[in-house]
């Protein structure tokens, strides 16, 4: 039987490895335990400072961009596709999406939105999870972190939104 230790080490070191986000469920399958274990795992990395995100595809570690804006946006939740692929067209990445919630201050959710394909794959759980997203809790205003390469591509990224009337000025 595979120890906690030994667990997390391998969790860890495949993480590290790079390449695509790695699901709980994977991880469980390979280890021969639970999701849970797996989640619980990683919570404990977490806890001991290891920088592991969670996004639509599974987990990876965060690679701090060298260059990153907040951008403020408000569409109804049905735009969220256009927005994200106006995004990513212009070869921006989309870190994350963040609310200021009356009752609980800010909630922030890891995306990590970097292809065409990564847009449809999150369009598709949530549908397929019937879930709603966190802007529809603040009338479609919220914020995205975006990694971008250069000051221009991040004036076509917010050009982009502001012709579809998504970005919030």
């Amino acid at each position: 039987m595979v120890t906690s230790a030994e667990r997390q080490t391998h969790i860890k070191n495949r993480l590290l490895a790079g390449g695509k986000a790695i699901s709980a469920g994977a991880f469980a399958k390979e280890l021969g335990v639970s999701r849970q274990t797996v989640v619980g795992d990683i919570a404990l990395l977490r806890a001991r400072g290891e920088k592991i995100i969670a996004q639509p595809r599974g987990y990876t570690y965060e690679h701090p961009s060298a260059r990153t804006a907040i951008i403020v946006c408000k569409h109804m939740p049905a735009d969220a596709r256009d927005e994200l692929l106006r995004i990513v067209n212009e070869g921006g990445v989309v870190k994350d999406v963040m609310i200021d919630h009356p009752l609980y201050g800010q909630l922030r959710g890891s995306l990590e939105i970097a292809t065409v394909s990564d847009v449809n794959h999150f369009i598709k759980k949530m549908e397929a999870n019937k879930g709603m997203m966190l802007s529809s809790l603040t009338s479609g205003i919220h914020t995205h972190t975006i990694a971008y390469d250069n000051e221009a591509q991040l004036e076509r990224i917010k050009a982009s939104l502001r012709s579809a009337w998504y970005l919030y000025e």
